[in-house]
């Protein structure tokens, strides 16, 4: 015999979707209680190793156009001597100098243009790993949760029992990153390099 809606009390033969609406609330309000700062952490943490590449990316493209620039220079200093036995005159320096700085605007939108795969690379180094459903606690939880007992995920530093996997972006010329993958434990457990997010025994 199939119990009574619990929320409407209407008869399990109506097939009512009051629970399943509930459900689906309940669901949202406790990961926003549980994973909500974790979400925050992973994207704090995207966003500011995404920005230190592009600020890299750009310092390079700009580095290899100054050193053209440069070039060019002396390219023109030799030619104004060489003819005129004079230095160049100050039109050509200056449209010099406009063209580099039409080309460093190139460069720095060529790099920001560059965002979206490289925050996707950063989140595709972050690990998401579930307990196995035959583990204890996934099988038996303890009281304490099921009465409503207060759990956070929290932050541990990484360990030195870690393995290592090196990556590559498929973009170039990030560097190689090494990925580090913790052993499971008991609990969900998001893994970024140099950090994982555990949930506390006993959950």
């Amino acid at each position: 015999m199939d119990p009574d809606c619990a929320i409407c009390s209407a008869p399990a033969t109506l097939q009512c979707e009051c629970e399943a609406k509930g459900l689906d609330i309940a669901v949202k309000q406790a990961e926003h209680r549980m994973m909500n700062s974790v979400f925050n952490e992973i994207r704090s943490w995207v966003r500011g190793h995404a920005q230190d590449y592009i600020l890299s990316y750009f310092g390079m493209l700009t580095a290899r156009r100054k050193e053209l620039h440069a070039a060019n220079i002396q390219r023109i200093t030799d030619h104004a001597w060489h003819y005129y036995r004079a230095p160049p005159h100050p039109s050509e320096l200056a449209n010099a100098e406009m063209e580099l700085k039409r080309g460093i605007d190139e460069d720095w939108k060529a790099s920001v243009q560059r965002y979206p795969e490289v925050l996707e690379y950063y989140y595709g180094l972050v690990d998401l790993s579930l307990p196995a459903d035959d583990e204890r606690e996934v099988n038996d939880p303890p009281m304490s949760a099921l009465m409503g007992g207060k759990q956070r995920v929290r932050l541990r530093q990484p360990s030195t029992e870690r393995k290592r996997r090196r990556s590559r972006v498929s973009i170039e010329p990030i560097p190689d990153v090494e990925r580090r993958r913790e052993g499971r434990r008991h609990g969900v457990s998001f893994a970024m390099p140099g950090y994982s997010y555990v949930q506390p025994h006993g959950y």
